[in-house]
């Protein structure tokens, strides 16, 4: 008997790693596409997994309100009947000394970076169907204690501590709850305002001696919510290439 196709939301999931993401746990169910601004990329996501046979639906909500993520599970009951998988991939990035850190920006990341975590696995524990599967996305930055990443890595060293957390809380409904932790990756979210040069010197640090690309982690969640990562828990998988 094939195994039941599973539902998945993807915060975040409009271009880059949770594009990835989407399109790769497409092909196991339907995903949720989760977008905050324009619309249009995620609808052509959306078009691009139905091209291909899939089954998804975009859904606009800012998972740094409380109220987003209600709007996300109600959008995928009502769509395809429950939530099986939640990816909670949404982030931004705003980089300063913590001298030069304006209010605003700080109370911005916090409430993507880290609200938007809990909110997410607050839902989960609440509205996912028992056996599900929750990933949290961290960094490999955590550890680094790099200047100007101060706020950036607090909210992921505090993600890291609400999976662990969760997965011990929801690990008793069959649900698993783990981080991926990427390194630099190709994306607009790490390449940003870096020059050429910048992007050359964070290669060198890299055993492998290359910026991931969003597949690379796509494949790392993909293990996760399928069924040979079904004994893993609580754990924070750091895709990053060797960089430590």
């Amino acid at each position: 008997m094939p195994e039941q196709r599973k539902t998945a939301i993807v915060t975040g999931s409009s271009k880059g790693i949770g594009a990835a993401i989407a399109t790769r746990l497409a092909d196991d169910g339907a995903v949720v596409v989760n977008y905050s601004g324009a619309a249009s990329p995620a609808d052509a996501l959306v078009a691009a997994i139905e091209a291909k046979g899939g089954e998804a639906v975009a859904v606009k909500a800012d998972v740094g309100e409380a109220s987003a993520m209600e709007t996300l599970f109600d959008g995928a009951t009502a769509a395809f009947g429950g939530v099986d998988v939640l990816i909670n991939n949404a982030g931004i990035m705003k980089l300063a000394p913590l001298a030069a850190f304006e209010d605003d920006d700080f109370h911005r990341q916090v409430a993507v970076n880290l609200h938007g975590v809990f909110y997410g696995l607050r839902a989960a524990a609440r509205r996912m169907r028992d056996g599900g599967r929750v990933v949290n996305f961290s960094s490999s930055v955590v550890g680094l204690y790099q200047p100007a990443y101060g706020v950036y890595a607090a909210t992921k060293a505090a993600t890291e501590a609400l999976t662990h957390i969760a997965a011990k809380e929801l690990g008793k409904r069959g649900i698993t709850v783990n981080a991926v932790a990427p390194g630099p990756v190709a994306t607009d979210l790490f390449l940003g305002e870096k020059t050429d040069e910048q992007v050359e010197q964070v290669k060198k640090m890299i055993p492998l001696g290359r910026l991931g690309e969003p597949d690379d982690i796509a494949r790392v969640v993909s293990f996760l919510v399928g069924p040979d990562g079904g004994w893993v828990n609580g754990q924070v998988l750091r895709a990053n290439g060797g960089v430590v």
